[in-house]
Formats: C-alpha cells, structure tokens, sequence
C-alpha cells in the first residue's frame, strides 16, 4: 500500500531551462500562471509591482529601480515600467494596487485585473517538478522529520493533508489505525505540499469546476452566474482535462515522432555556431583594419600639425630673437649706441662725415622704432587650431553601414506638428529589413547652431513627441538598425511647433445653434452648413437684390487670459466660412445680427455707394474675422493692407490656425502647416473671448484633432 502511494521516480534531466523564473533566473518558489500564461515567482510578481510603483514614488530614480537584489530585471523592462510608472497610478505601501504587469517572459504589459495578485492560479504542476528536480539535484540530502525529538531522523514520507514530512515511528503516533487520520494521503518525503482541492482565487470559499474558453483559465460556478466569464463559453473540467491532455499527448508524440529531424537541427545549428565563430573573427579582424586606417590618417594628420606649429614656432622665435639683439644694440656703450659713441669721437671732420652719414641714418630708424614699438612676429598660435567639430559627428556616426538596409524617408504628409509632434516615416521598398528605428531631433536656434540631437528608439513607423518648446522650429530624422547595422541618416525634416499652446475645444450647440442651417458631427468637431428649403423659400422674395445667410457657431469654451492656438480645416468646395474670436459681451449681438443681411447695391433705389457701404459694414461688426472661401484667404481691407486687391487675395491653406493673444491683445491667421503668420490685427480682449465660426452656403469647417499616443492594444493569442 505505501509502496503504491509513493511517487515513482521521474527522469527530468534536460528540462532545468524550463524550471527557471524568467524574472529571477532561479528555480521557480509558488509559480503564479499570468494571463499571458507564462509563470512567475510569486515573490518576484510582488518585487516587479513594486519596483515600478517606487520608479513612480520616487520620480524613476535608478536607485528605487533596484527594489531587491534578487531579482534581475532587463533594461528593457525597466523601461516599460518606466514607461507604467508615468501613467499616474498610486502606490500603497502594503499591497502593490497596479493592474498592470511587465511581463519579463514575453516583455508585455498584462493587465492583472481588479484583484492584481489575488485574482491568479498557484500553479501547483510546476510546483510539483521543480520539487522533483530538486530532489534529484540534492540525492544526498535527506528531509528531515518534523515531529522527531532532537536530533530529527530522516524522513520516509510526507503527509499531504497534514503538510509535514514524518518518519516512520513519528507517522504511526500521529496517523494511529482506525482514525480519520489513517485515511489521510502520503507520499514520498518532499517540501512541496499542494492542496487536494483547487479554490477560486475570485470566490475563496468556491471550488473550480469548471474551465472557461475565453479566458483559458479555470473558473467556478459563481463566476460563470454572476462573474466576469457571465457570457463567456465555458466546458466541464473533466472534458476540459481530457481535451487538453490529448492535444498534449498527440502534440508530444509528434516531436518524439521527429527526433531524427531535430538531431539533424541539432547538427545544424552546430555548425552554424562554428561559422559564426569564424565569421565573427572575420569581421573583428576587418574592422580592426578599418579602424587602423583611421588611426594612420590621424597620425599623419597630427604629424603634419605638429610639424607646422614647430615651424611656424622657430621662425617666429627667429624673427623676435633678431628684435630682441637690435634692441639691445640700443643701450649705452653696447652695439649700434656704442658704435656711435665712437665715432663721436672722431676729430677729423672728413673722416667724421664719410661715417657718420650711413650711421645718422641707423640712428634715427632706431629712433623711430622705439616710439613705435611692435614685436616682429605674434606669439599667439590661433591660426594652428584644428577644427574637428564636423569630424567629431562623423564620427560619431560611425557604424556598420549596410546596403540591404534602405533608408528611411520621413513622411511630410502624415507627419504633423499640433499640441504634439507626430514624426511618421516610411522605408522606400515594400520588404522592412530594419528591427528598431531610432529617431533624433534637435531645437535649431540661431544662437546654437550645433544643439545636441535627442535620440529616441522606436519599433514602429512613428512616434508622438511630447514637450517641445512654443513657437520653435526642429529637424528630425530617422534611421534603422538590424541587429548592430544601420542605415544611413534619412533626409532632415523642419517642424515648426505653434506660436501658442494649443487651446482644445469644441462646438457649442446650444449657445445661438441654428440646428436648420447646421449640421454637427456626435462628437462636436465638425460643422457643416446646409442651405436646405429656408433658402429655396426665400428666394421668393428675391427680385434683383442679394440676400444672404450667414449662419454663426462658437466655441464651447472660452479664453480669460494668456496666449493660445487652434487649428482647422475648410474644406474645400466651400462657397464663404468666416472664423476668427468673438467677446462674450458681444455674442448676443452677433447673434442678433444672424438674420438674413441684405445688401442694397444692386438694389435700383438704393443709392448706396458700393465703396463706402464695404467700409461702414466692416468698422460695425462686433467680433473679428476674416473671410475664406472658393479656396482663397482673403487679407481683409485696413490701412496697411495692400492696395491692390489682387495682392490680398492668398490661396487657401490646407489646414488654418489662429492665434490669440489675450495679454497682448492680438489676433493672428496662420498657415497651420508651416506655421506662417498671414495677417495680424488688434482685438479687444475685454471680456471672454470664444473662437467664432460662419458659414454661407456649401461650407464645412473640422477642427484639428489633437495627437495623441497611441498604445497597441494586448491580445492574447496564447
């Protein structure tokens, strides 16, 4: 009966890589399943939630990344629990809360749900092998009795209901013949006991017996009533248990099946260890080569330096040396001064005036030298500076270039600059050879020219950058890298960022809304007008004067104080859209000014005057706007405005910006896609100012949407 109670011996020699904690690198210690099915330790679980809940704490310090010197995280995990850390959860100092875990075995961000740790599986067939292969490993090290006086005899088996390990004598005194203890199940001596039953980590109390398809986990009956499997197909455990064993049994058979192929891989994979090997040597051997190269250029570069400085140094020393001789033949009884005090000497008036013409004429250059004195060659080396700032870049570009890579070229068209910087780029053939991009950008400021780039490593075909400066152009580029090759830098792209911080908002409406005319888009971003039958009705009217319509909508939100920008685009087979601010003590006029406008000019009694009616219309509007339309921007008419009308006529942008300055109080209409300012007026800014809208016609108006990150969405396809 014990014989056939105690586990057989099994054969688990090869298998430690897989009884290893991808977290830890150690044996796994209570295996929790994660919902990516891959198994963690559970302390280690407890180690990674709060080592990225102190980076948030502690402002992603490196220190507080290194929460437990057991555990040995990546750099790549760090960074997405950096990147965890940032999304604003809280930390409690008893129990880690966040829902999100990085995965260090398929490096996903897995959500754990409300319950977090509680709410996974124990695996307890893990459990039990890695208990297995450490008794294997440690053959000579007995368990000893939990119950023995000291010293403790060894064990001979374990009891699973009781948890404790027991000797012979021992077991027989607490599992006595006849008791309910006698039935309990033993088997060989181990350290691992697991419950007979598993319980429902959601519903403690409640047994799992049954396995969802979904989720691909176990459930109980309380989960699939009221829980979160309610609509999820589940199946018995017993059909459950049978399925799976017999996809693994077949599966398994398939690769026993298949031994002579994997050897054959074995033998390949082999040699392709060696060519590497070799390979590799090769390509050190070529790269030291290379490198040599450079070094001998630089050599002879140096060399070459060095030579002209010297030279230069011993023709100036020359030059100052003689200076320095001539000047001291200046000093009393010493060189030309004291030749001179010789022939003073001369008595002999003939012979006085034959020498001491040629020496006067000595004499009075000396002279002149004296009061004007400049060393004879600079002592400055200024002109012997190398510069080796472009060099130096090069150099640190300096990579294996590959011509397999192509080069990435940045896409202008989906690449935009709003509240955020959205840099896409994409790879010119159809095949993409590179595994990372990275991409750098860099301020460009006249007053430093040569800013350092940031460099940012992305694995998709763009990236949103957040935290640029106002009003401030970038250059961007891009490059890819498969393994330790890279492709050349892409062309440079200039960005400019706006003038103003970006204000958001949307259309209101409710306030002045004309619902007839109208047309909202559900979420308030776009706006489209629609002459409809009010119009056709009041054409009745219409005889030989112009009636029109000018439909008003404003913004849901309003501007106090400081400066701010929003973009937006007009389609374009729009008829007549004016935009710009209006004040909240002038909206109800604005409003009221909504009925149909007519204008006498053409009228045959009219007797106005085309010219001065354009100008009494324009000084009696209460807002500020300028007027788009028929894929034209047209400048409105002031004092420093061109004269000819021609010139105040500009096409139409694909995207318009407007740019309010309340402190100041300015109004600007840029062209949003290089954020060129078109034309700039005064606006009283008295009151709340909101950005206004008309349309005419056909017309339709989309206000600019924000770039926002996006985050590729978890999918289990275990």
């Amino acid at each position: 009966m014990e014989g056939d109670r105690l586990e057989s011996p099994v054969a688990i020699k090869g298998i430690e890589r897989e009884l290893i904690c991808p977290a830890c690198k150690e044996l796994f210690t209570h295996p929790l399943i994660l919902p990516c099915q891959h198994n963690v330790c559970h302390k280690c679980v407890k180690e990674i939630l709060f080592a990225f809940e102190d980076s948030f704490a502690d402002g992603g310090s490196e220190s507080s990344n290194q929460s437990s010197p057991r555990i040995k995280i990546s750099s790549s995990s760090m960074d997405r629990i950096d990147r965890i850390s940032r999304s604003g959860r809280k930390r409690n100092s008893l129990t880690p809360r966040s829902s999100l875990f990085p995965c260090p075995g398929c490096q996903r961000d897995i959500d754990l749900g409300e319950r977090g740790i509680n709410g996974l599986f124990r695996n307890f067939t893990l459990e039990t092998i890695v208990e297995r292969y450490r008794q294997a490993a440690r053959a000579a090290i007995a368990i000893m009795c939990d119950f023995c006086k000291p010293p403790p005899q060894e064990s001979t088996k374990s009891c699973m209901d009781c948890s404790a390990s027991y000797c012979n004598e021992c077991f027989k005194i607490h599992h006595p013949w006849g008791t309910v203890k006698a039935q309990h199940e033993y088997v060989g001596p181990t350290t691992n006991f697991r419950p007979k039953i598993l319980m429902c980590p959601e519903h403690e109390m409640e047994r799992v017996n049954m396995y969802c398809e979904i989720c691909r986990r176990p459930v109980c009956h309380l989960c699939k009533l009221g829980g979160c499997h309610a609509n999820h197909r589940v199946t018995t455990m017993s059909t459950a248990y049978k399925t799976l064993k017999e996809k693994l049994s077949k599966d398994v058979e398939y690769l026993i099946s298949k031994e002579s192929q994997v050897k054959a891989h074995i033998t390949q994979l082999d040699l392709l260890l060696k060519e590497t090997e070799c390979n590799s040597e090769r390509a050190k051997e070529e790269a030291s080569h290379s490198f040599e190269k450079l070094y001998q250029v630089l050599e002879e570069k140096k060399s070459a330096a060095l030579r002209a400085i010297e030279v230069s140094k011993n023709l100036r020393l020359e030059k100052l040396q003689t200076q320095a001789e001539e000047y001291q033949g200046l000093l009393e009884n010493n060189g030309l001064v004291g030749y001179a005090q010789e022939v003073l000497k001369e008595t002999d008036p003939s012979c006085f005036v034959q020498t001491a013409k040629q020496l006067h004429v000595r004499i009075q250059k000396a002279t002149e030298s004296l009061k004007s004195f400049r060393p004879a060659a600079e002592t400055t080396f200024e002109d012997f500076v190398v510069d080796i700032a472009k060099q130096e870049e090069i150099l640190g570009d300096l990579s294996f270039h590959s011509n397999g890579l192509e080069i990435p070229e940045i896409n202008e068209e989906q690449s935009r600059m709003y509240n955020k910087a959205l840099i896409s780029w994409e790879c010119p053939g159809k095949t993409d050879s590179a595994d990372i991009y990275v991409l750098e950008y860099r301020k460009l400021n006249r007053e430093e020219e040569s800013a350092t780039w940031q460099k940012i490593e992305v694995c998709s075909k763009s990236k949103v950058i957040s935290d640029l400066d106002d009003n401030s152009s970038y250059a961007f580029r891009v490059r890819g890298y498969k393994g330790s090759i890279c492709s050349p830098w892409s062309q440079e792209v200039i960005l400019r960022t706006p003038p103003a911080p970006v204000f958001s908002f949307l259309f209101d409406d409710k306030c002045g809304y004309n619902s007839e005319h109208l047309l909202l888009n559900p979420g308030r971003t776009s706006v489209e007008s629609r002459a409809g039958f009010p119009l056709l009705l009041g054409s009745e009217r219409m005889q030989v004067g112009c009636y029109t319509t000018l439909d008003y909508i404003i913004g849901d939100t309003g501007i106090a104080k400081g400066k701010h920008f929003w973009a937006f685009h007009v389609e374009a087979y729009s008829y007549l859209v004016k935009v710009g601010v209006v004040s909240s003590n002038k909206i109800q006029k604005l409003f009221h000014n909504t009925n149909d406008v007519t204008s006498p000019r053409n009228e045959q009694d009219s007797g106005h005057d085309s010219g001065s009616e354009d100008a009494f219309f324009d000084s009696s509007q209460p807002f500020t706007l300028v007027t788009l339309g028929m894929k034209k921007f047209f400048i409105p008419t002031t004092p420093a405005a061109p004269k000819d009308p021609a010139s105040r006529i500009l096409p139409l942008p694909s995207c318009l910006g407007i740019c309010l300055d309340c402190d100041k109080g300015k109004v600007g209409f840029y062209d949003a896609g290089c954020m060129k300012c078109l034309y700039e007026c005064e606006v009283d800014c008295s009151g709340i100012m909101y950005p206004a809208f008309a349309l005419m016609g056909g017309a339709a108006v989309h206000l600019e949407e924000a770039v926002t990150a996006k985050y590729g969405e978890y999918r289990n396809d275990i």
